[in-house]
């Protein structure tokens, strides 16, 4: 995908790991037909990677692990990213799909 490219997320249930101050990245979890894809967005509806996992589930205790909470247990005063997403690439790269920052 390239730079400024749409991406289509039909999900709209967000987890958020806050990673610094007043800076959190968001997840959303896309059912497909033969997997689930997590995808990566910061604060600005920027898409900047993305994991695929062979079950909701597994995708869901993997974020966990991760220090993703569910955004409904988070403070009022968080905003969601809202739509339209588009690509914009992390400046450290593909951060959790490298496996870097993911366990």
């Amino acid at each position: 995908m390239l730079l400024g490219e749409p991406v289509e997320i039909r999900s709209r249930d967000y987890w958020v790991k806050v990673v610094e101050m007043l800076q959190q990245n968001w997840a959303l979890v896309d059912d497909r037909t033969d997997d689930v894809r997590v995808w990566f967005i910061h604060d600005c509806s920027g898409v900047f990677d993305h994991l695929d996992f062979p079950e909701r589930e597994l995708a869901e205790s993997a974020l966990r692990q991760n220090g993703f909470e569910p955004s409904r247990q988070e403070p009022s005063w968080r905003r969601t990213p809202k739509p339209p997403f588009i690509m914009d690439p992390h400046p450290n790269g593909p951060i959790y799909s490298s496996g870097r920052y993911w366990r």
